[in-house]
């Protein structure tokens, strides 16, 4: 049984809560958050003893062998480096972190306390890639020569859901998917980087941030792909993510459309929409979908002591491209991505 603390009380804090809950070798014990009373609620909501507002005092007290760490991007660091600190292993909501710096401590910080760091890149879970995923690692694409992917989000999510979205990017919040799942899928490094920006939309709403990023990635082994990512899709749009891929081989290729499956369509008289049943959905009270599996897959290696399907260095190294992606669009003009950790 693996004694877990969740930090951070806000949606996915939530579904943290509810996937240990129906674990059954998971038992969620403390919940942590500066609004003491989210936490309060999460507590409440699935009987959990322990509430702090400290993640200090929480790791003082103790009783727990994991922490999911459920916090906006830019505030993972100094928590996993005090987790790492206290002996505690780790499931980091994606990004692992947001500057060159925190990457760096968190992955000294773990490896000199011996502790175990897995990141929340839930797209390895989703059939449709892992079915791409197994085409390719079975040789029957060959060797990959290109690829598309494209995950961008409606402006809703910028505007109204993220409260700091301000401080993140369309690249920390869906660019580290798209990075990490074109890796995996290529089973290679991104070494080159060059990218575009655009801007506009989100500032006229009072969101300063960039609308768009179109980025040209080279792989080390000769591969090369398009990577597009956008906070500003019409909220008319019938599903929240848009996001499309396809892989070409010298023996086949693969086109993958995960936005518009077209299995269910549901109508009233005033709109149309596509229940989620893929990614966040419920079957008979449980929690399903493939960004759920990734974080029960976390406990189930903890528990079988087997490697993490998302390595702690996986994460490390699409955090720095993305870095290397972000400085491109700046200077506009290409950028080696070293990978030093």
């Amino acid at each position: 049984m693996i004694n877990i603390a969740i930090v951070g009380a806000g949606v996915w804090g939530d579904t943290h809560a509810a996937i240990y809950k129906e674990h059954p070798q998971a038992n969620p014990v403390a919940v942590c958050d500066k609004n003491v009373n989210r936490a309060k609620a999460i507590a409440a909501k699935y009987g959990i003893e322990a509430v702090y507002a400290d993640v200090e005092k929480m790791l003082s007290a103790g009783g727990f062998d994991a922490v999911s760490i459920v916090t906006p991007d830019h505030l993972h660091a100094d928590i996993a480096v005090a987790c790492a600190n206290a002996g505690k292993h780790m499931l980091i909501e994606k990004p692992i972190a947001t500057t060159h710096t925190d990457v760096l401590r968190i992955v000294q910080a773990s490896r000199r306390n011996g502790v175990r760091v897995m990141v929340d890149l839930h797209n390895r879970w989703s059939p449709p890639f892992a079915a791409a995923r197994a085409a390719v690692e079975n040789g029957e694409l060959g060797t990959l020569r290109h690829g598309y992917f494209r995950l961008n989000d409606i402006q809703w999510v910028a505007t109204d859901m993220l409260s700091w979205s301000a401080q993140s990017s369309i690249l920390w919040f869906l660019g580290s998917h798209s990075l990490d799942t074109l890796q995996w899928l290529f089973g290679d490094e991104v070494v080159r980087v060059y990218s575009v920006s655009s801007r506009g939309v989100l500032d006229a709403v009072n969101v300063p941030a960039p609308d768009t990023y179109l980025t040209t990635l080279e792989f080390r082994n000769g591969g090369v792909a398009q990577m597009e990512n956008s906070w500003i899709t019409p909220n008319g749009n019938l599903c929240i993510n848009d996001i499309k891929c396809a892989i070409t081989g010298d023996k086949g290729a693969i086109a993958i459309d995960a936005s518009s499956h077209n299995l269910i369509q549901q109508y009233t008289q005033d709109k149309a929409f596509v229940p989620d049943i893929l990614v966040r959905n419920q079957i008979h009270g449980r929690v399903k979908g493939f960004a759920y599996e990734s974080i029960r897959s976390f406990i189930d290696c903890l528990v079988a002591d087997k490697p993490f399907i998302v390595s702690m260095e996986d994460a490390a190294r699409a955090t720095i491209a993305i870095l290397a992606i972000l400085e491109s669009a700046e200077k506009r003009q290409p950028v080696d991505v070293v990978y030093d950790f």
